[in-house]
C-alpha cells in the first residue's frame, strides 16, 4: 500500500494518479512493496529531522527510511514541499513535475540506487525520466 500523509497545509491534487504511476513503476522493475508512506513536510520540519537522523545541518528535498527486505520495498519518505516548489522554480518545471521526481527518486533509493558520484547521478536521473514519462496528470 502506498500511503499520502501531510504534516503541512499542502494538498495533492493528483494523489490517485501518483500512487498508480508508483506502483506501476515498482511492478515494471521486478520489485514489490508492502508499505511506502509519504509524508509531505515543511522545511523546518525536515530540516530538524535531517539534523537528528543524519546530523546534516542543510535543508534536503527528501529524507527517506529504508524498511525493505529484499525486492520488497518498505519505508518512511519525508519529502519538503518547500523545497519542491523552490527547485520547481529554480529549474523552471512544473511543480509537480518536480514533486513526481522526487518521489519516485525514493523508490529508486529503496531500490538500491544511490546518487553519490557522477556516474551514479547520470543514471538516477535516467531512471527517474524514464519513469516520468509513464506519469499522467
Amino acid at each position: 500500500m502506498i500511503n499520502l500523509y501531510t504534516e503541512t497545509n499542502f494538498c495533492h491534487d493528483f494523489e490517485r494518479e501518483f500512487i498508480e504511476w508508483i506502483e506501476n513503476c515498482i511492478k515494471n522493475v521486478d520489485f514489490t512493496f508492502d508499505e511506502i508512506n509519504y509524508i509531505f513536510v515543511d522545511d523546518i520540519y525536515l530540516h530538524k529531522m535531517n539534523m537528528e537522523y543524519l546530523q546534516h545541518d542543510t535543508y534536503t528535498d527528501i529524507i527517506t527510511f529504508d524498511y525493505s527486505v529484499g525486492k520488497k520495498l518498505s519505508a518512511d519518505i519525508y519529502i519538503s514541499v518547500d523545497r519542491i516548489k523552490e527547485n520547481s522554480e529554480k529549474y523552471q518545471t512544473d511543480f509537480y513535475n518536480e514533486l513526481a521526481r522526487v518521489m519516485i527518486h525514493g523508490v529508486l533509493h529503496l531500490m538500491k540506487y544511490n546518487d553519490h558520484t557522477d556516474e551514479e547521478k547520470k543514471q538516477m536521473r535516467t531512471l527517474e525520466d524514464k519513469c516520468l514519462l509513464n506519469l499522467k496528470y
